[in-house]
This record gives C-alpha cells, structure tokens and sequence, in this order.
C-alpha cells in the first residue's frame, strides 16, 4: 500500500488551512462534549468546568497559530533591525563628510574673497590716493599764490627740465651708431682709340677722390680692333657719392675717356 502524499512531502504549504480546520474540529468536540455533561448531569458546576476548559483550548490554539504561523499567514516581513542601524551610519556618515566638504569650501570662498579684496584695495587706493593729494596741493598752491609769481617760476623750471631732458636724447642719439647706406659700383671707362695709354687713363680715374668714395679692383677687356677699355668698381656712400658726380669727373679727363657707363649698381 503506498504511503499518504503528505507523508513524501517535505513542506507543509497547507499549514493555515490545515490549523483552521483543527480549530474548528477542537470548537465542534468541545461543543459535542458540552451538550452530553450538560443532559446526563444538568450541574451548573460541570457546565461551567467546560466553558473554561473550551476557553483554554481556545487561548491555547490561538497563541499557538501566533507564534509559529505569524509570517506565513500575514505575509509581512519582518525588518532586519542590524541592517538598518548599519545604513543608518553609513548614511550620518557620509552627511558628516558633506558637511565637512561644504565648511572646507565656505573657507577656501572666503580667503580667495578677502584676497581679491586685498588686491584691488592695494591696487586701487594708491592712485587714489595720488590723485587726491595732487589735487589738495594744487588747491594749496592756488591758495598760496597770492601774486601769481609762483607760475612764472614754474613756466620756467618746466622750460629747463624739458630742454634738459632733449639735450640727453640728443646726446644718446648721437652715441647711437647710425646705418650708412653704401652700393658697390662697376664703371667701363671707354678711350677714344687703341694708341690712348689705359694705365695713365687709370692712374688718372683713382685720382678722383671725395669724401664716401673708395676705389677698388680694375682690369682691361677688349672690346673690338685693338681697343679695350677699364672697368674698374667702386663703393660709394649714398648719401654722398652718386653716378652723376662720377660721370662728370670721370669724362672731364677728356684728353683719355671717350664716355663713361654704368654696368652694375648693387646695394650693400
């Protein structure tokens, strides 16, 4: 014969039923049992021993559904009181630290106020200050100036200290090395035929002297049935040696150059 199927489980999920059910079988026994005492012995004192024993059953079945079936048949869970005291820490203390955040920030506004504060004050207040104290002494000086031979005094001292202070840049300028503007010149000396002695006609070209003017390297090239000419270079100073001073004393020598042309003209 197998066994009952409650016997193989190994979870009673019926238990509430299962409890009221007992309940409800121990009220109609006891009600039974009442209903015989009452009719053969018809007592008071015996109908009275089973309403307190009925009353006992009762308590004793209801403390027991309350103390083990409480969570079954409610349903409510019940809080793990460790749990919320260590959440509880947790969260004061991390209120603790924020406050601690907060404060350290409140402090750090209040110096970088106080030194922006400092800042412009030391910035700001010496000219005004400046300002003020000129303005003071020139209500002074007016007040002073009974006769107005304080501004003919002071016409003059500014007279002086601004020729003074020309003088020194001037002196500074004048130490200061200026740039000379200087080109490097190549000339062609032409004679008038092959029988014109070329070394006179270059001894007489370099004797052309002034101030910004040095002479360089010259040679002959041929230019067509014996004759050559000189080309000869020169560096010059811009502001004091130009091609035409050179053409003009160069074709006074008449008696040895035909004619004068400039073949380079490069600055230096």
């Amino acid at each position: 014969m197998a066994p009952p199927p409650m016997i193989l489980e190994s979870v009673w999920l019926d238990k509430c039923r299962v409890e009221d059910a007992e309940v409800k079988y121990h009220e109609k026994i006891a009600s039974q049992h009442a209903g015989l005492v009452v009719e053969s012995s018809g007592g008071a004192c015996s109908s009275s021993n089973l309403v307190s024993e009925i009353a006992r059953a009762r308590q004793n079945i209801q403390s027991s559904l309350n103390t083990d079936g409480v969570g079954l048949k409610v349903g409510v869970a019940v809080p793990d009181s460790g749990v919320s005291s260590q959440r509880f820490e947790e969260i004061e203390k991390e209120n603790k630290l924020l406050r601690k955040v907060t404060e350290d920030l409140r402090a750090d506004v209040s110096k970088l106020f106080a030194r922006v504060a400092a800042l412009e004050k030391s910035a700001g207040t010496p000219q005004v200050n400046g300002v003020k104290e000129e303005a003071v002494e020139a209500e002074d000086d007016d007040d002073e100036d009974l006769f107005g031979d304080t501004d003919d005094e002071d016409a003059e001292e500014l007279a002086k200290i601004k020729a003074e202070r020309i003088a020194a840049y001037d002196a500074k300028k004048a130490k200061k090395p200026t740039l000379i503007a200087k080109s490097n010149i190549i000339l062609d000396v032409k004679p008038w035929d092959d029988e014109t002695d070329m070394k006179e006609l270059e001894k007489k070209v370099r004797e052309i002297k002034t101030d910004g003017l040095l002479w360089g390297t010259g040679k002959l090239v041929p230019v067509a049935y014996g004759i050559k000419k000189l080309q000869i270079s020169c560096v010059v100073e811009d502001d004091k040696v130009g091609t035409d001073f050179l053409e003009e004393e160069i074709t006074s020598i008449d008696d040895f150059v035909q004619s004068m042309d400039v073949v380079a003209f490069n600055k230096i």
